[in-house]
């Protein structure tokens, strides 16, 4: 048997966080770290837990390694402020904690609410995430910003899905691609990662068709063209605002034909 620490990071999360928290309040500790919200986020977390601490935001991937390492308990779950963990997967977790395991970590499928719907293709489902793990052998890594747990040992999957309300509406959810393709394209640019030109042009329409036919975002209706074309669109301008960053130093290489 053993004992689970559940976490959360948080900023301006004032609609989610109670929501979230109450679906964690099962787990023998709960830890919110918060950088510096200006909403009611850190107020209606300690109504839940004592365990709130703030850390300023440095990057995604230093701030669940950090938090990380705030749990005290060896296995740790965690959720954005925006997921909710389901009924069955409480189940499925709390039977693990009984039984015991020789595995270091656990998949577990999420389901996305979308355009007032649950999405059950496109790419978006079943979504596994690595959120169930040891904490002495996973650490946080991979491109900003999308850093996720790298497990160094058995991984296996859970029965019962995360919940996950993204995106309220359109211009949210462009606003989120907006200020993570700047995110994408400067720690790209950062790394010396050079603009390219075939792939400005077919990148974005080799997404789109992996996400609305070869994973079948036609049958998710209008929401799977929309995820589809917001996809390509990405792509497209993750790509495009790493050319400008090299405009900016070297016009003359990359304007090059070619």
């Amino acid at each position: 048997m053993f004992k689970l620490s559940a976490r959360i990071n948080t900023f301006n999360e004032e609609d989610n966080i109670g929501p979230a928290l109450e679906s964690l309040a099962w787990a023998d500790e709960l830890v919110v770290v918060d950088s510096h919200s200006t909403d009611r986020t850190v107020e209606i977390a300690r109504r839940y837990t004592d365990r709130v601490i703030s850390y300023p935001f440095r990057g995604y991937g230093d701030k669940h390694n950090y938090a990380d390492s705030l749990c005290t308990h060896e296995w740790v779950l965690t959720l954005d402020a925006d997921e909710r963990v389901t009924p069955e997967l409480r189940t499925a977790i709390q039977a693990l904690q009984r039984q015991g395991t020789e595995l270091d970590g656990f998949r577990i499928a999420r389901r996305t609410w979308y355009l007032d719907r649950w999405i059950r293709h496109s790419g978006w489902y079943p979504d596994y995430q690595a959120r169930l793990y040891r904490r002495s052998c996973t650490r946080w890594e991979g491109e900003s910003p999308h850093e996720a747990p790298k497990v160094k040992g058995r991984v296996g999957t859970l029965n019962g899905d995360l919940l996950h309300y993204t995106r309220r509406n359109l211009h949210e959810h462009i606003a989120v691609l907006n200020r993570y393709t700047d995110i994408a394209a400067e720690t790209r640019f950062q790394a010396g990662k050079r603009p390219s030109k075939t792939r400005l042009a077919l990148a974005p329409g080799a997404t789109f068709l992996r996400s609305y036919i070869f994973k079948q975002g036609f049958r998710d209706g209008i929401a799977g063209l929309i995820i589809a074309y917001l996809a390509a669109y990405y792509v497209h301008v993750k790509d495009a605002k790493l050319l400008e960053k090299w405009r900016a130093i070297a016009p003359a290489e990359v304007d090059r034909p070619g």
